[in-house]
């Protein structure tokens, strides 16, 4: 495996290749992580990665400076999953100069659910992701659901900017309890490890009573919350959204059979967890 930090280099290497499967992360890789591995060299060939922790795409009083940094171990594990090319910039690398342009998701869909409580986070995703698109040039890039509104957001970016990238989803990668993985899993304690599956069982547990038949979604989502909170969470919202755009779905499209997804964002003490599930 190449480990190249230059985008000069990384062009260099990478003239000529048309099938160009890639999965960025900002690193301190788990299965998780290594699942998008091989997703992709399904999809293409060579498997270019990146890892690159987003300074953009964290706000003031979140953890750049804390996030985990386990390159050597990542190295590790990218070879064995027989990676071409590491593209590991550092920031003088990626932005030799202040990064003024940037790109801003719609308001409908940036700033609901994660964007409200994370001012700025998606611009900081789009405009990372833009500007790694642009010197990997994959043909197709692979991104998890356990992030399903920065899945959406990059396929519609995507889409409208006509990239010439597929976006390929993974499913979510989950331990044997249901806990999605997630780096920040390594922030909870023992005690707080074996609470943390209650996320996904509530989520499962909403998903059940929609199919189910029941119609009053914001009784499900506030009861759903306190559940939550009789538990020692924090949450910041369990919402039951349309797939197609995210949206708040309507009494009639319930009824019509709309395709849903319950997503939620909750703290169980100083660790932020997401999950999603579709419905």
């Amino acid at each position: 495996m190449k480990i190249i930090s230059s985008i000069e280099e990384l062009r260099d290497q990478m003239r000529g290749q048309l099938r160009t499967a890639f999965v960025p992360t900002m690193g301190n890789l788990h299965e998780g992580h290594l699942s998008l591995m091989r997703l992709a060299k399904r999809h293409g060939d060579p498997v270019v990665a990146s890892i690159f922790v987003n300074r953009l795409q964290f706000g003031p009083n979140e953890d750049f400076d804390k996030y985990p940094r386990t390159f050597a171990a990542d190295v590790e594990k990218l070879e064995k999953e027989g990676v071409y090319v590491l593209f590991a910039p550092t920031e003088k690398d990626l932005y030799p100069e202040p990064q003024e342009f940037r790109i801003r998701p719609p308001d409908d869909l940036g700033n609901t659910l994660e964007g409200e409580f994370r001012p700025g986070f998606f611009t900081g995703v789009t405009t990372v992701v833009m500007k790694l698109f642009s010197c990997v040039q994959p043909r197709v890039a692979v991104f998890g659901k356990k992030d399903y509104q920065q899945l959406m957001i990059i396929r519609n970016m995507a889409k409208q900017f006509a990239l010439p990238t597929d976006i390929i989803a993974a499913e979510t990668f989950r331990a044997d309890d249901g806990l999605a993985l997630s780096s920040r899993n390594m922030y909870l304690s023992p005690e707080e490890r074996a609470e943390a599956p209650r996320l996904y069982r509530t989520l499962t547990q909403v998903a059940e009573e929609v199919r189910n038949g029941q119609r009053n979604i914001a009784a499900l989502e506030q009861e759903a919350m306190a559940q939550l909170r009789t538990n020692g969470w924090q949450p910041d919202y369990i919402s039951i959204r349309k797939r197609s755009n995210l949206q708040m779905v309507t009494e009639a499209e319930l009824v019509q059979g709309e395709e849903l997804v319950v997503l939620a964002a909750a703290k169980l003490g100083i660790t932020r967890l997401i999950d999603n599930l579709e419905i």
